[in-house]
């Protein structure tokens, strides 16, 4: 494997700079303040869940549906860059903007969170679908493991940083509010998001596009349904977007219930909070290793050994019952999240047109986006009815059985990289 080269590396930084966001805002402690703000402006608690929940799935659904379009006009030529700069921005702004929500506000709150949610998924998708401008198709798996591990180092750094803001807080050790200190951590986010976005600004251009046309948004609806034709006639590209719904859907509600299953377990917030750290640095290596036998064994043998490590993953958390259970539970999240993420993103990369990758990418997006529901209500059916959290966490060994199976039948593009390499030699 060659040197990394300028646009790599500064596309890879990206991952590091936007994972503060999902680990700060998204998962952590925007959540814990909105709680507060809730209870400041006399909402039940009831009801602030809900709108939460609400929220969250308003800001899903209008990234998923503007993702397509916007990906095909970010195809012309000069577009990507522009709309990635745009959705950087408003949610680099409305991030910082979380600071001058007035305390008793919690609508208000929410409303920004929106703002900001759509602007840092919206960035994404222009991300994702820079890596095909950065490097070439044999270097993809490594770029993009290298993107996604990189990425788990970049969420620990500044969410430890504040977590102890907030704790030293609490504990009356530095004298300022709680309020405050969450605030600050807002600040620190989005310091670290646009600091470690600049190389990116700087050294990542469009490479492939397609020329511009007049008319181009109205051109841009035409490509759309043309490009679903495509991908309905396209086996390859219809049979992994097929496979990857209902893997990413296990990946993606295994990782979003596992607080609620520790919970069950009676495990502590606490301990809760220093596994998901745990798990982060773990998933950092095991994420590059599957970049680095991805080169030599194939993307597709890697997804799939993604798939059968989270179907066992399912098997063994049927068993679990202690703190110690879920420790090694979790660990085997950490060795599989990342590479089998970062993969599926290099592989339909490899995939699809290269002048029209963010359109594709918008489509990746949905499938991202809309696969974290039948997962979550597999598992709340089958608790419910059974009585038991475990016989819910077996039952997603269903989404990963189905998506390997279909996977299995998606063209190996390794080979077929390997035999052009050799024809041009």
């Amino acid at each position: 494997m060659g040197k990394i080269s300028k646009g790599e590396k500064s596309w890879i930084l990206y991952d590091w700079a936007n994972s503060a966001y999902s680990m700060t805002i998204t998962s952590t402690i925007l959540p814990i303040y909105f709680k507060m703000v809730a209870e400041q402006g006399g909402m039940k608690p009831s009801t602030s869940t809900a709108l939460w929940g609400y929220t969250i799935s308003i800001a899903t659904f209008i990234v998923a549906m503007i993702a397509p379009i916007l990906g095909n006009i970010a195809d012309y030529k000069g577009n990507k860059k522009k709309l990635f700069n745009l959705f950087f921005i408003a949610g680099l702004i409305s991030t910082i903007f979380l600071i001058f929500v007035p305390e008793d506000e919690p609508i208000f709150l929410l409303i920004v969170y929106t703002l900001s949610t759509v602007g840092f998924c919206g960035a994404n998708v222009f991300y994702d679908a820079f890596l095909v401008d950065v490097t070439t198709e044999d270097r993809m798996d490594y770029v993009s493991s290298m993107g996604y591990g990189i990425g788990y180092i970049g969420s620990t750094i500044p969410f430890i940083i504040c977590i102890i803001i907030v704790l030293l807080s609490q504990n009356g050790i530095i004298q300022i509010s709680v309020s405050l200190a969450c605030k600050i951590t807002f600040l620190i986010t989005a310091i670290w998001w646009g600091g470690f976005t600049i190389p990116l600004l700087k050294n990542v251009n469009q490479k492939y596009y397609v020329e511009k046309q007049s008319h181009i948004i109205r051109n841009s609806f035409k490509d759309l349904l043309n490009t679903l034709r495509k991908i309905k006639n396209d086996k390859a590209i219809l049979l992994f977007l097929t496979a990857y719904f209902f893997y990413i859907d296990g990946v993606h509600t295994i990782i979003g219930m596992a607080t609620s299953y520790g919970t069950d377990l009676g495990i502590s917030m606490t301990a809760l909070l220093v596994i998901l750290l745990l798990t982060q640095f773990v998933a950092f290596p095991f994420t590059i290793i599957y970049g680095k036998l991805s080169e030599k064994y194939g993307g597709k043998k890697l997804i799939l050994v993604g798939i059968v490590t989270y179907a066992l993953i399912c098997c063994y958390g049927y068993f679990i019952k202690t703190a110690v259970d879920f420790w090694i539970l979790a660990m085997f999240v950490g060795s599989a999240q990342g590479g089998i993420q970062a993969i599926s993103r290099s592989y339909f990369a490899k995939l699809v047109p290269k002048e029209k990758s963010a359109e594709y990418f918008g489509f990746y997006s949905i499938l991202g986006k809309f696969a974290a529901v039948l997962g979550p209500f597999l598992v709340g059916v089958v608790t419910q009815i059974t009585g038991k959290t475990n016989n819910g966490i077996i039952s997603l060994i269903i989404l990963f059985i189905i998506g390997g199976l279909i996977m299995m039948k998606v063209p190996d593009l390794d080979k077929k990289i390997v035999v052009e390499d050799n024809k041009t030699m």
